[in-house]
């Protein structure tokens, strides 16, 4: 991470055409909008990581991600 979530967020925000099929790009992004309290955004990008995922155990992690985020909405 860099000096805060929302600094990290910018600098993987410009990484989106080049890692956007990349199942692992997703929930690095989904964390940092978690963090800054972006929970719909966070919900979008976990979902597209759930889209991207082939290994059961990260799908567990990422659906408990999911639900997590979905009920501060």
């Amino acid at each position: 991470m860099v000096d805060s979530p929302q600094t990290a967020l910018g600098l993987i925000n410009r990484l989106i055409p080049q890692l956007d099929g990349y199942h692992l790009f997703h929930p690095v992004r989904a964390e940092l909008l978690r963090r800054i309290g972006a929970s719909q955004e966070a919900a979008q990008s976990y979902a597209l990581a759930l889209m991207l995922v082939t290994n059961y155990s990260e799908r567990r992690f990422l659906e408990r991600r999911l639900r997590s985020v979905q009920q501060r909405s």
